[in-house]
């Protein structure tokens, strides 16, 4: 299908990442609901986006609570037709701190966003994609650098995005009859608000302290895009995308 007559639902569209890929989507024609907590984010990323609003739609959604999810996929249908597109974007991270002095609410709150609510969001696009005809659709999960490897002080999130690869493996395994293809980016320093701290300096597995290089965020958004305009046919399973000389590669 053109671009024009696909729909996409992002989540963490408010800021960062989703935001970015959010209005990459609207510019190249697709219609896009954008879900994230904070309602004027979500607004503010559509009249950023410079987009007719008619071909947006943002909802106010928790991916941690069933029902909001279900909310928002219903007024994506309602409001689109069906559901071409899910990102998994939404993220949360904990205080970086050891291990022995998390709380289990502080692990929990990442562990319910992080994976939980791609699991929530995963489920509702695939009763959809099921059902809609044509048959089908993709999701993509955003996995992070921390699907492969950890930061110190990051049990949390480190755990949250390895739980992702094997959420995205039993996607792909379990859509395969249904016309439904799951892919993961994982994501290394995206200039984004979240990742600010890593130009002042961040803690290294060695103790130390290091400046690590950023790359522009709308790299990762054509990245998304790119995935999500290959044919059903075909699947982009797993890419990484980073900053060139970040700490990652060997010993960094």
């Amino acid at each position: 299908m053109e671009n024009a007559n696909r729909i996409a639902v992002i989540t963490g569209a408010g800021s960062g990442i989703g935001k970015a890929v959010a209005i990459t989507f609207l510019r190249a024609g697709w219609l896009v609901a954008l879900a994230g907590r904070r309602a004027e984010a979500l607004e503010a990323a559509v009249a950023e986006s410079e987009i007719d609003a008619e071909r947006a739609l943002a909802v106010s959604t928790d991916v941690t609570d069933p029902a909001s999810v279900r909310n928002l996929f219903e007024r994506t249908r309602g409001a689109f037709g069906r559901v071409d597109m899910l990102f998994n974007n939404a993220g949360q991270n904990a205080p970086g701190v050891p291990m022995d002095e998390l709380t289990f609410e502080q692990w929990r709150a990442v562990i319910d966003v992080n994976l939980s609510g791609a699991f929530l969001c995963t489920q509702e696009a695939m009763r959809a994609m099921k059902a809609q005809v044509p048959r089908g659709g993709r999701i993509i999960n955003n996995g992070s650098i921390s699907a492969h490897a950890p930061r110190p002080h990051s049990a949390p999130y480190t755990a949250s995005k390895h739980a992702i690869t094997g959420l995205t493996r039993c996607t792909s395994l379990d859509g395969r009859a249904f016309d439904i293809a799951c892919g993961q980016i994982d994501i290394g320093n995206a200039a984004t608000e979240m990742a600010a701290r890593m130009a002042k300096g961040v803690p290294q597995a060695n103790g130390e302290i290091a400046i690590e290089p950023l790359m522009d965020v709308q790299h990762v958004a054509e990245a998304v895009l790119h995935m999500s305009q290959l044919p059903l046919e075909t699947n982009v399973q797993f890419m990484t995308i980073m900053a060139t000389k970040m700490p990652f590669v060997g010993r960094g």
